[in-house]
């Protein structure tokens, strides 16, 4: 049944509520955005909901997190986020790890977040596939947006501390950490190379295949770095295999905000960045968090609230995430709301956790925007998302309402 919602605040795509609009929807995709009443509408077979009072804004979507991956309220049982038995899982793939059925999901839908982008954790060099899921659906299948939307890279101290110490295997220090991957993406280079010059003598080999969609910048890399020097080898490597790329987390990244502006500035006037062009790396953006947490490793003790507000006054792109569970997926809005008290532009807030947290989840550009033609995930609040007091009154995924 068609839906027209009128006389309701709604989120605009860039971050500001417009007053009294008129949004409607058909099937899956908004096919009305506007301050009048859309005189293509009649009232006969349509749902019309007064939004007077009300705001209305896009399906939240966390840009990283691993829910279903680490199953609440289970340890070992519910621990499938890291495969680190090996430092190079490039071909784990995160939705063979989701617990449909772990109730953060029903928690998520209820705070209005309607999309996860979720994937194994960063105890390894490489440690696979992401995917974005929607937060409703009987099971894995069915929850699908994207089963490959970013291969996940960590640098810093989570590799160091579950390969190299005790283990008697690499990596056990920075350097290490890099030459394994550098040495990961030279070999599926080669393999690359091997399958299209002599294809039938070529062993299959899944780790590289996984890998080739990265290297040829079709895939994001998500690279986990908190530490300045992590951040600025995650640059490096990719200046080296012109990869596309985010960083994650970003603890550091207040400390160098003018080296990753002028970074993003290169990528963004090189027509051929992130094309798998050496010495053409592209940073796509930046996704900061998880903001409620203190400081519990080395590599956190210069974190700082005001991360998200310097990288994004810089101009540069910034989602927020939870990295549930490590902070639970339904605080997603309380951490963009804290980003603002902490000086991050509202617009740019609200953005980080629909429109832009959906361009570096992996480049899914119809979704997170209250925008004709997008899909109709959209979210009825009492009062404006940063509002403490503010409660979930309607949700629709894909226009169907559930909550």
């Amino acid at each position: 049944m068609p839906v027209l919602i009128e006389n309701v605040n709604y989120l605009e795509e860039q971050g500001i509520f417009i007053e009294s609009g008129f949004v409607a929807w058909d099937d899956q995709k908004i096919i009305y955005v506007g301050r009048e009443y859309p005189s293509t509408v009649k009232t006969d077979g349509w749902e019309i909901i007064d939004g007077h009072g009300k705001w209305l804004m896009p399906g939240m979507i966390d840009a990283h997190c691993h829910i279903g991956l680490f199953d609440d309220g289970l340890t070992q049982e519910g621990d499938d986020g890291n495969e680190d038995t090996d430092p190079v899982t490039p071909h784990m793939r995160g939705i063979d790890g989701v617990f449909h059925e772990d109730r953060c999901f029903s928690e998520a839908l209820a705070a209005g977040i309607t999309s996860a982008n979720t994937g194994p954790g960063s105890a390894n060099v490489l440690s696979g596939s992401f995917a974005l899921v929607r937060t409703v659906g009987r099971v894995v299948d069915e929850m699908i947006i994207s089963d490959y939307s970013a291969m996940k890279a960590a640098l810093g101290e989570n590799p160091k501390r579950c390969h190299g110490h005790g283990k008697e295997r690499m990596p056990a220090t920075r350097m290490a950490t890099a030459a394994v991957l550098r040495d990961s993406l030279n070999r599926a280079a080669w393999y690359a190379d091997q399958k299209r010059d002599k294809p039938r003598d070529t062993e299959p080999d899944a780790r590289w295949d996984a890998l080739l969609p990265v290297l040829s910048g079709d895939k994001l890399l998500k690279f986990h770095a908190h530490r300045s020097d992590d951040i600025l080898t995650a640059v490096r490597i990719a200046d080296e295999f012109g990869l596309r790329y985010t960083i994650d987390h970003c603890t550091e990244g207040w400390l160098i905000v003018d080296l990753l502006r002028e970074i993003w500035q290169r990528g963004q006037n090189d027509p051929l960045s992130g094309s798998g062009r050496k010495g053409r790396g592209r940073l796509e953006g930046i996704i900061t968090g998880p903001l409620l947490t203190d400081r519990s490793k080395p590599e956190l003790k210069r974190a700082e609230l005001k991360n998200p507000a310097i990288l994004s006054a810089a101009g540069l792109p910034v989602a927020i995430m939870t990295d549930h569970p490590v902070i639970p997926i339904q605080y997603l809005p309380v951490s963009a709301a804290l980003a603002v008290r902490a000086g991050m532009r509202e617009d740019l807030a609200l953005r980080a956790i629909t429109s832009t947290a959906a361009d570096l989840a992996g480049g899914i550009t119809d979704r997170g925007r209250i925008k004709v033609g997008c899909v109709a995930d959209l979210v009825i609040m009492d009062s404006h998302p940063f509002d403490f007091r503010c409660q979930v009154e309607q949700v629709w995924l894909e226009g169907l309402k559930h909550v």
